[in-house]
């Protein structure tokens, strides 16, 4: 299994995502701010991941703090790395988580609180690589055997910090002894499907096929697709789910051809706060990943682009939700508030 992001020698280690597949290079952070930056410039992507990230820039930041006005230092670290992408919940989930124990920890020695914001960042992957295991396990009985499940943008282990939510899903069919293959969307205009669901599940020689993202209705009219699985950077209390732009697409063609459409997210994605999907902030980035590909131009220079990163997808598409506490139905309200206690 790929090492998405590591803790080694005091430096928070992970794998530079905008170099796959061609380059399998690591990026080592050594200051929190470096840790912004690796997380707003997409060298590690996805919810789950993110919020480990998130988690460990918040302890590397309070590593090197200094002792004076260290409350002031732990609001700008946290700040800064709040302040890198709006949409994934899970990074605020992580910095908040990291904010509360190290106000439970005032009055300690600057040793004390260095040492528990460390464990407390290591104890945040070690449970999510947990997490997307039980949430495999959950979701592997809604795979339908023999058929083939496609899927959009990448939620595997380089999404989390290991295993995957969708991808984690799939994975664990195939463990418990299905025979299923993937439809990868390449997933424009960042092509996390082509450059990195496709790599990641050769690593594991699980048969998988890339098709474009409009390709989609065409294979899921066919009858070949058992099912769709995606990730979520959000979800809303009705049941509402952000993830990567296309998503509502794929959503709304499964339904359309019966095809059963699953979202595999951790409980720290959902955001009961949101009452739907309406409320969730979306990032929007640069135009020039819409007029360029790989650094090639390929529109008109002067080009008027609108590049959301996510959209929502309503929670009447979305067949069930699988999270390491079970399958959520409809309605969602009621069954994401029992799964969240």
């Amino acid at each position: 299994m790929v090492e998405t992001i590591q803790w080694i020698d005091n430096a928070v280690v992970m794998i530079d995502q905008t170099k796959l597949p061609l380059e399998e290079t690591y990026v080592t952070c050594r200051t929190y701010e470096e840790v912004a930056r690796a997380i707003r410039d997409m060298i590690i992507r996805g919810a789950p991941a993110i919020g480990v990230a998130a988690a460990m820039g918040v302890a590397l930041g309070v590593l090197h703090a200094g002792e004076r006005d260290l409350d002031r230092q732990v609001e700008t670290i946290c700040a800064t790395l709040a302040a890198t992408r709006p949409t994934a919940v899970n990074l605020f989930w992580a910095i908040g988580r990291m904010k509360r124990l190290y106000a439970s920890l005032h009055g300690a020695a600057p040793a004390e609180i260095r040492r528990r914001m460390v464990e407390e960042a290591l104890r945040v992957r070690e449970e999510d690589i947990a997490i997307c295991r039980a949430i495999g396990r959950n979701g592997a009985a809604l795979v339908p055997d023999h058929k083939t499940v496609l899927t959009h943008c990448n939620a595997g282990a380089l999404a989390t910090a290991g295993y995957g939510t969708a991808l984690g899903v799939i994975r664990a069919a195939i463990e418990s002894g299905k025979t299923v293959d993937v439809f990868a969307d390449e997933t424009r205009p960042f092509l996390q499907g082509a450059r990195l669901t496709v790599w990641e599940l050769q690593q594991d020689h699980i048969p998988t096929t890339l098709i474009t993202d409009n390709m989609a209705g065409h294979f899921l009219k066919s009858g070949r697709i058992g099912c769709v699985v995606v990730g979520a950077d959000r979800i809303a209390a009705n049941g509402d789910v952000a993830n990567k732009v296309g998503t509502y697409s794929v959503a709304v063609l499964a339904k359309e051809n019966n095809v059963p459409f699953f979202v595999a997210a951790p409980i720290s994605t959902l955001d009961l706060t949101l009452a739907s999907g309406d409320a969730i902030p979306i990032e929007q980035r640069a135009a020039v990943e819409v007029t360029h590909v790989q650094g090639r131009q390929m529109a008109p220079t002067g080009t008027a682009v609108q590049n959301p990163a996510f959209d929502v997808t309503p929670a009447r598409y979305v067949s069930g939700i699988i999270t390491e506490r079970g399958v959520a139905r409809a309605p969602y309200e009621e069954s994401l508030r029992k799964l969240v206690g």
